[in-house]
């Protein structure tokens, strides 16, 4: 081990903490103290490793923030506290590994949530709080080839500005022209043709409905270019839905008909981060047999969540 200021591998033991699972040494060359834990992912935590990878594993696997709780025999705001860590290591990662992406084939959907009740039962009061309540949209962008998840944006609503944020931050993140496919949602409109201009090949998977015993059943999609020369054949939204439903299994808080939905916008945003994070550098993908990150030259190997949160500490660091 060296110091961190001084880079001297001439040091003592200053203090051992043995609640934190930390000890606090002194440099004998520029005489500062520093933590073992000062550039590992576990920096800030005083729970022992062991139990924080633990924790992480639990909230990629669908497993709901109470059954955590009562799995590793923790108490509910030290698993928040862990996933709020682990999610600024995750979003440090993301931004910093998938940059000058060569992304031929992305296609672009949103996901229903909500966040402190639902729509439906907000009152007045609800709606001119300062934290959000009532339904809330996760955007989406995935790779038809490699399966990657580039970005993904969390807004109250699913207008212009957020469909213009989501393709924004996904063209600072190209390196190539992509062909973009999305639904029929007309903000997606203005979101493409400002981000990318001439610079993309787009088309819409225009949908079509019929209601049946009081449920929307679909009937028919038909491709529609939009501007470039969209392949028609890559005209498609089926990964990007199929990741919806990946979503909803591996992220407690999205499964339908439960009670584990999320009671703050920034907790479901920091889910989010820590589940897509894990998906392109951890989870093997079973049609690929790699990670998504792999597959798209942004990693060699495949990671474990030590390596993903020491990764995002290293870059935080360097930041």
């Amino acid at each position: 081990m060296k110091c961190p200021f001084c880079q001297s591998e001439n040091h003592k033991v200053h203090q051992r903490n043995g609640h934190t699972c930390n000890t606090i040494y002194r440099c004998l060359a520029c005489n500062r103290c520093f933590s073992e834990r000062r550039f590992s992912g576990y920096s800030g935590l005083k729970l022992a490793p062991e139990k924080i990878i633990q924790i992480a594993h639990c909230l990629v696997e669908g497993i709901s923030i109470r059954a955590t709780c009562r799995l590793l025999d923790v108490e509910k705001k030290t698993v928040i506290r862990v996933m709020l860590h682990a999610a600024d290591l995750c979003q440090q990662v993301m931004d910093a590994k998938l940059r000058n992406l060569r992304l031929r084939y992305l296609e672009a959907d949103e996901l229903w949530c909500f966040t402190g009740k639902k729509e439906q039962n907000c009152t007045f009061k609800d709606k001119h709080r300062d934290q959000h309540m009532g339904d809330t949209w996760v955007f989406l962008v995935t790779d038809a080839e490699t399966k990657l998840v580039p970005t993904f944006l969390v807004s109250p609503d699913r207008g212009l500005p957020a469909a213009q944020r989501l393709m924004t931050d996904l063209a600072e993140r190209l390196a190539a022209r992509p062909q973009i496919t999305t639904d029929g949602l007309q903000s997606y409109l203005g979101g493409v043709e400002q981000a990318f201009g001439a610079d993309a090949d787009y088309g819409m998977l225009i949908k079509s409905y019929k209601e049946e015993d009081g449920r929307l059943v679909l009937t028919g999609a038909r491709p529609k270019p939009i501007s470039g020369r969209p392949d028609p054949w890559h005209i498609s939204t089926s990964y990007a839905e199929r990741n919806n439903l990946n979503c909803r299994t591996f992220l407690r808080r999205l499964t339908r008909l439960t009670n584990a939905f999320s009671k703050r916008i920034e907790n479901l945003v920091a889910a989010l981060w820590l589940y897509f994070a894990h998906y392109n550098f951890v989870r093997v993908h079973g049609s690929l047999r790699v990670t998504p990150a792999m597959a798209a030259g942004v990693a060699d190997h495949i990671w474990d969540i030590q390596e993903l949160l020491q990764a995002g500490t290293m870059r935080a660091f360097e930041s």
